[in-house]
């Protein structure tokens, strides 16, 4: 992240109050290398990052042979379900645990060693982060936490903790921090960590308080019965379809981004008929499902296009939104030969999807969907 962005500040303050050495990776392409020089006990990064991770060494398993591919798929598997009842302080079956044990000495110890081998505690903010790359780490031996928070609430409101982690959640408010949800589900805050104001913007300034004084996040979100927070959505970003249905997309797209076929996914639909989605492929992966079935596609180009790859995502998107109501589905795709960058101006310096740009930038790609 941008030493500048609050999250990072934030965790550079952590570093230095327990008088940590601290490394800063020198790209995403370089993160594994990194990794292994360094040994870190300690990671602070966005979801993006652990999606990342997590891909790459599914991409080396496959590179391996297709039974170390099935090996690895098998491993993560058993992580999450080993996870989930970890977690959540449920009993865990014997015969998962040993499938775990199994798993964690084939594939997770590897896996740990090619991170540093000393990772105490990963550390994912400044987005929501999937649960099954949640699950998945956690359940290899590489425990993460989520927190929450703005820069204008310096920046953390709630946060995770080792011994009382939530999958999906953010963690519980921090102490002298108060927490609230308005009608509309906007998440909204109050305490010493809010600030004063913009620097002379008295109006922007007003527009960001309600009445009684709370801090409005621009966040929707939700508590459980047991005071975790979960946070689905910017405000900003839901969109009405043209039958006014209002619709949250990240939640969609991270359903979607758990297909192995899926490198990055944005839902569209603002002031159209239905939902659809933009998707640019694993190409590693793609390609070797290609290559399995006997395709003679050559470019990215003609993958794009092919009605089989095209019946595959929508095959994969169909298994995983089973459960969303009829006006959430997404009802047609289109593949992005490129992936979505920084340098590209459609994403954020956190890795955040820049949505009017990427609106803007297929256009054409767009209405061809909606023709």
């Amino acid at each position: 992240m941008p030493l500048s962005h609050g999250f990072e500040r934030q965790a550079m303050n952590m570093y230095l109050h327990h008088g940590m050495s601290v490394y800063f990776g020198e790209s995403l392409d370089k993160i594994a290398v990194n990794l292994r020089e360094v040994h870190p006990t300690v990671f602070v990064g966005v979801p993006r990052i652990y999606e990342k991770i997590l891909a790459r060494a599914k991409e080396r398993a496959a590179e391996k042979g297709r039974m170390n591919g099935l090996l690895f798929d098998w491993a993560i598997e058993t992580a999450k379900r080993w996870a989930r009842l970890a977690l959540g302080h449920r009993p865990i079956p014997f015969w998962l645990s040993r499938r775990h044990e199994i798993a964690d000495r084939l594939v997770f110890a590897k896996l740990r060693e090619a991170l540093g081998g000393r990772i105490r505690i990963f550390v994912s903010g400044a987005a929501p982060l999937s649960p099954d790359v949640a699950l998945a780490l956690a359940g290899a031996g590489l425990p993460i936490v989520q927190g929450y928070g703005l820069t204008e609430t310096s920046p953390v409101i709630t946060a995770g903790q080792l011994d009382e982690n939530r999958v999906g959640a953010a963690g519980k408010p921090i102490p002298n921090v108060e927490v609230r949800i308005a009608p509309d589900g906007e998440i909204e805050t109050r305490g010493p960590h809010v600030m004063l104001g913009y620097w002379n913007k008295p109006e922007e300034t007003r527009t960001m308080f309600t009445e009684d004084g709370w801090f409005k996040t621009g966040d929707i979100g939700s508590f459980d019965a047991d005071g975790f927070l979960s946070v689905t959505d910017r405000k900003k970003e839901l969109f009405k379809t043209s039958g006014g249905k209002y619709i949250s997309p990240q939640p969609i797209e991270q359903l979607i981004k758990s297909s192995r076929f899926v490198n990055q996914v944005v839902v569209i639909g603002s002031e159209r008929r239905f939902p659809a989605a933009l998707i640019v492929p694993e190409w590693d992966q793609l390609e070797s499902y290609a290559k399995l079935k006997g395709f003679d596609l050559r470019t990215h180009e003609d993958f794009c296009h092919d009605p089989r790859i095209i019946n595959l995502f929508e095959r994969q998107i169909a298994a995983r939104t089973q459960n969303l109501a009829q006006f959430e589905k997404i009802k047609r795709i289109a593949l992005l030969e490129k992936e979505l960058t920084v340098e590209g101006g459609e994403l954020t310096p956190t890795l955040k999807v820049k949505r009017r740009v990427v609106n803007e930038k297929y256009r054409d790609v767009i209405d061809r969907i909606y023709q």
